[in-house]
């Protein structure tokens, strides 16, 4: 017998698709750098910030098993599109894509270090934070949304770009270069961040909305 799916499952799935989109969409198209703020920063940070805003709506309205199966989920996207670009770059092109093998390769052969760079940010700072926002719920008795989102968010995002940055350009002795990346694109991730708390709300209460 069919079971009819609820309108709170289809909302989830779109907000599972919104997170996966925009994970992939930073995989993907991150490499690109405009100028912001006077500063330089990766067209990724349209989407990081989105990712850790559905983590805080899922968790508050269906719990932390419901975000961390979302980040589940888009770890072995992840994994999968890197092993699939693996290969695309490897096969040997026809005379058809000759032409435009040099710009393929270009765009898609990343390095191995910059992929599991890539991989290891995400899986480590999505899950600190579903665990930060977790737990300040908890001290706080449901309240205070906006100081769980902002607090969960700025604090991974600070391990997310570290850990990225670290793992994919330091050699040994070039710390401060490293960390002169990492400071003006995680202080633009939290302006992003706090300036979308409003959409979280806006979000959280559409869910509860669903029957």
């Amino acid at each position: 017998m069919n079971k009819k799916i609820s309108n709170r499952e289809r909302k989830l799935d779109l907000l599972l698709a919104i997170y996966i989109t925009s994970i992939v969409a930073a995989e993907l198209m991150g490499s690109k750098t405009f100028s912001i703020f006077f500063l330089n920063s990766s067209v990724a940070i349209f989407t990081l910030p989105i990712t850790f805003i559905i983590n805080d709506v899922v968790t508050e309205v269906e719990g932390k098993a419901r975000s961390l199966s979302f980040m589940h989920a888009t770890f072995m996207i992840l994994i999968l599109l890197a092993l699939f670009n693996l290969l695309a770059i490897s096969l040997p092109p026809t005379s058809i894509s000759l032409t435009f093998e040099p710009a393929y390769q270009t765009i898609f052969a990343k390095s191995l270090r910059m992929t599991l760079a890539s991989l290891a940010a995400f899986f480590l700072s999505e899950r600190l934070d579903i665990y930060i926002f977790t737990k300040i719920r908890s001290r706080l008795k449901n309240s205070s949304l906006w100081l769980r989102s902002n607090v969960s968010n700025i604090l991974s995002l600070f391990f997310d770009t570290s850990i990225f940055m670290f793992l994919a350009f330091f050699n040994g002795n070039n710390s401060g270069f490293v960390w002169s990346l990492i400071l003006p694109y995680y202080g633009l991730k939290c302006l992003f961040s706090i300036f979308e708390t409003p959409l979280t709300y806006v979000a959280i209460n559409w869910l509860k909305r669903s029957k």
